[in-house]
């Protein structure tokens, strides 16, 4: 028996979308100062939620045969990279995993493309984990976006706590990964959420090219926005809709014929140490 709404869930997401405008100036997209458009309100309940996704997660779990419980898929060997030298492009995908995330990893792994998913915690109770096994075991990188993608600054401290800690406890329970990347939904971040992220020792992982495709359903110009990305560019897009993993292959192809490397958020920083509770928008940032 589902505890929520999962359609409701995704309401929300395609209604409201997860990322800030940008203006294109020259080659590369820029994030324009001011989100938009606004995260809507959520007016806070007095105490968060009892739901306890580790009770769940056992749940799931358990009629997975295949998937034996604490039996967790073994990354691939650590890839020797250095985005100093060679043009890297970070692609990452938001608010899964969803009905369209099986067929994205088709498309990586006929590329042997690597990418980082930030996944909502909700999505992945309702997914079972099926995909985010998959993502460990093709060496691709888990993300935390929230438990159901609320603006996290409209929060109160118990109820932020709450969406980081709960995706955090049922990523860790189902792929036997404990995340130390996050990403704001809406991009909406302030003191207090880096603070709490600083807490629970996750980066915040934002953007600087923005391919919008949550508002312009058409995978040209999703692929157009997207191979505007220079090196060392974190691109954000959503696995949630067909049309995007739709443009990934011309995606896939443009960068390859420029001679990109796909990588992860941690392969695309290397050595550095992602500092939990700062924010990183781009490798320069490092």
């Amino acid at each position: 028996m589902r505890l929520w709404s999962v359609p409701a869930a995704l309401l929300l997401l395609v209604a409201g979308g997860c990322a800030s405008p940008v203006a294109l100036t020259g080659s590369v997209v820029e994030p324009m100062a001011a989100p938009s458009p606004a995260p809507p309100a959520v007016p806070p309940p007095a105490t968060p939620s009892p739901f306890d996704p580790e009770e769940l997660a056992s749940k799931l779990t358990g009629i997975q045969p295949q998937w034996p419980k604490n039996s967790f898929p073994a990354a691939p060997a650590v890839r020797k990279l250095d985005c100093r030298r060679i043009r890297c492009v970070a692609l990452t995908f938001d608010d899964g995993p969803g009905p369209h995330t099986a067929r994205l990893l088709d498309i990586l792994a006929r590329h042997q493309a690597r990418a980082t998913f930030f996944v909502i915690g909700q999505m992945v109770a309702e997914d079972r984990g099926e995909n985010l096994r998959r993502m460990v075991s093709e060496g691709h990188e888990l993300g935390n976006h929230s438990w159901d993608h609320p603006p996290l600054t409209q929060l109160s401290e118990a109820r932020l706590k709450y969406q980081l800690r709960s995706t955090q406890k049922i990523v860790k329970r189902l792929s036997g990964v404990r995340m130390t990347l996050m990403r704001p939904p809406y991009g909406s971040t302030d003191g207090r959420v880096a603070a709490e992220t600083r807490r629970e020792g996750l980066a915040q992982i934002l953007w600087n090219v923005d391919t919008l495709d949550w508002r312009d359903r058409e995978s040209s110009i999703v692929t157009q926005r997207a191979t505007q990305a220079g090196p060392g560019s974190i691109v954000l897009m959503h696995d949630i809709h067909g049309t995007t993993v739709d443009a990934v292959p011309a995606i896939l192809d443009q960068f390859a014929r420029r001679g990109y490397a796909f990588v992860t958020l941690s392969e695309l920083y290397g050595r550095a140490r992602l500092t939990p509770g700062r924010r990183y928008t781009s490798y320069a940032d490092r």
